[in-house]
């Protein structure tokens, strides 16, 4: 059998966690005897600037590193006359963050004293399957605030790096030395005319074909409150009165829209334009739109950028790729014009008639709490009366929920998609814990309406298993269920239907990306996983057998599902292993020759991913595998590709 692998020792909590941080640079693993010690790592403390009264991230970056890093801590020292810190946020690591004074470890933890102006961060690889920092990941995020009275100018972030208390790094192989670069803060003063928040970074990643256009839905509008000229940002650098900002009531909601100037913007892409930041906090409103016309997103997509909606409500971030412009404009008409073609990114609060329907369905569940009010996230094209929806993707696509203030993270064990039938599905969710407020970044390949809900669960015989902690996890996302009377049954093995649903479940893939044209002869319109398979075909998970059969309830083998599993990598942005490493990696087993030659690339990637370890120092990839190690299995493959 195929086990977990050992978990290493984690840390025993028996000394305030502000004192673990400081003792980090005790925490020295022992390096191969004779090596010799690898070139300094470089981290980057991003350069930034930011006006008086708001906010702006400094991504942490990894620059270079010739081995992975597997630990690390860090102070970081700022100015209290100008700079208050709202929150820490991890990025490569897939854990979420707790304050040290917890009783339980965490892979990513750290302290903020805005009182004397630091921060101090502490990570350690404690997962089961290595997460380490490589070359051109981003560690963590800093978001500072610039206080309201802070004197225009420069401030450094300061890092005593000749102090392991303060700046310390471990590789895989040995203590290492780091350099730190960057880390400059500019304060511009503040402006009447803009916006109440700032820049902040974000993520990139195109999909199925748009729908097809259909006419408008006329609103109920009024003429604008206000207009206004504001402020946005471009890769992180303020562009003064680039947009205009109006508020209507449109059916009922009181919005704020965002025009962009979209020749100003434009003009950027010379200076390699990467993200189009339209902050709106502070206005009162409940939906928020960004607008930008089609020339510019035509152009944003050629340069690989992306634009980030940022609202009390919550944040969008969407890459211009992900809009596949060319096939929405030729559904508004071939001849339409790039600049008369309207694009609306929208966060809006849903209307009551959603919320009801969230609150029925959590109540048909046993144990479930809706935690936050659902969100509408949306995105349409208007050109001369027709509207296309942008509602599908080909890549993951990032929104943030901010909780309300005084809201548990912890208290949230997923966010869901409220379906057309009135049920909730999950999506990969992870909670990032702030100073102020938590938040639930979701990812998906659809826009939707998104609620998040607390729904703990477990079973009465995985108490003692190995697996208890990703069942338990993957049980309160509603990815995987019981086997009848409160029970797992984590041993036994698992049908080929049942395995193709919890990993569709685990990736929120609910319904076929296209319209499905190969069907199978055994898998019958009325079963119970008839939409699961068509899923899976439509996204090229899943081929079936030479007989045109696919055999859902025969038990699915380990090389089977690793085939699978590999063609979702693809999916989540997961590096498959080429030829070499596939030699490299079976040659590491006693069984790896007995791979068969279809099974090799699959199973070799799922070993280069962590997703799989053997035991005993086998494979045994043409044994059954259970429904435990298919939880433990999708479980790493969501928080391998950050979606949890």
């Amino acid at each position: 059998m195929i086990q977990l692998k050992k978990k290493r020792p984690k840390l025993r909590k028996t000394m305030s966690g502000l004192i673990m941080l400081t003792l980090f640079s005790s925490l020295v693993l022992p390096g191969s005897a004779g090596a010799t010690p690898p070139q300094s790592s470089q981290v980057e403390l991003a350069n930034v600037s930011v006006q008086a009264g708001q906010t702006v991230h400094v991504p942490v970056v990894m620059k270079a590193t010739e081995l992975p890093i597997k630990a690390y801590n860090m102070q970081v020292d700022y100015d209290t006359t100008s700079l208050e810190i709202v929150r820490i946020t991890p990025r490569t690591i897939n854990a979420i963050t707790s304050f040290p004074e917890l009783n339980t470890p965490s892979d990513f933890q750290y302290v903020i004293n805005n009182e004397e102006g630091w921060v101090r961060i502490i990570w350690m690889d404690l997962s089961e399957v290595e997460h380490w920092i490589d070359t051109g990941d981003q560690m963590f995020d800093i978001e500072f605030k610039a206080k309201s009275t802070a004197t225009p100018g420069q401030k450094q972030l300061i890092v005593n790096q000749d102090d392991s208390e303060h700046f310390h790094f471990e590789n895989v192989d040995y203590g290492t030395d780091a350099q730190l670069s960057g880390g400059t803060i500019t304060i511009t003063a503040a402006s009447s005319g803009g916006n109440s928040s700032s820049p902040s970074t974000g993520s990139s990643g195109g999909g199925g074909a748009a729908p097809s256009a259909a006419p408008s839905v006329p609103t109920t509008s009024s003429a604008p409150v206000a207009t206004k000229g504001v402020d946005i940002y471009v890769n992180g650098q303020k562009q003064e009165q680039s947009a205009t900002a109006s508020t209507s009531t449109i059916d009922n909601k009181v919005t704020t829209t965002i025009q962009v100037d979209n020749n100003k913007v434009i003009n950027q892409v010379g200076n390699g334009l990467r993200t189009l930041l339209l902050p709106v906090t502070g206005t009162g409103t409940n939906s928020v739109v960004g607008e930008l016309n089609g020339r510019l997103v035509k152009t944003m997509e050629g340069s690989n950028a992306q634009v980030v909606i940022q609202t009390d409500t919550g944040t969008y971030t969407l890459p211009a790729s992900q809009i596949k412009i060319d096939q929405v404009v030729k559904k508004l008409g071939a001849s339409a014009p790039l600049e008369d073609v309207k694009f609306q990114i929208a966060i809006t609060p849903s209307n009551d008639t959603k919320k009801a329907a969230i609150a029925a369905a959590a109540s048909k569940m046993d144990n479930t709490t809706v935690i936050a009010a659902p969100v509408d996230f949306e995105v349409k094209a208007v050109y001369q009366g027709q509207q296309v929806d942008v509602n599908r993707f080909n890549s993951y696509v990032e929104r943030t929920i901010t909780l309300p203030k005084d809201t548990d993270g912890s208290k949230i064990t997923t966010g869901v998609v409220l379906q057309a039938d009135g049920t909730m599905l999950h999506v990969p969710t992870k909670v990032i814990k702030g100073t102020t407020n938590d938040s639930a970044v979701i990812n998906s390949l659809t826009n939707s309406t998104y609620a998040l809900i607390y729904h703990p669960a477990t079973f009465t015989d995985i108490s003692n298993h190995w697996s208890r902690t990703d069942v338990e996890d993957l049980a309160s996302r509603l990815v995987v269920e019981g086997a009848g009377d409160n029970t797992f049954a984590p041993d036994r093995s698992i049908t080929r239907a049942e395995f193709t649903a919890v990993l569709l479940r685990g990736l929120g893939l609910h319904s076929p990306e296209s319209a499905v044209t190969t069907t199978f002869t055994d898998v019958k319109s009325d079963s119970w996983y008839e939409n699961e398979v068509q899923t899976a075909i439509s996204y090229g998970l899943i081929s079936g057998y030479t007989d045109n059969s696919f055999r859902p309830n025969d038990e699915i083998s380990r090389a089977e599902a690793m085939t699978i599993v590999a063609r979702a990598m693809k999916l989540v942005d997961l590096a498959k292993a080429d030829a070499s490493e596939t030699a490299n990696l079976l040659g590491g087993y006693i069984d790896g020759s007995k791979v068969q030659a279809w099974a090799a690339e699959p199973v070799a990637s799922a070993i280069k991913q962590g997703l799989v370890q053997g035991a005993d120092g086998k494979l045994m990839a043409d044994a059954d595998i259970s429904r435990a190690q298919t939880a433990a299995i999708v479980k790493r493959l969501l928080a391998k590709a950050g979606l949890i």
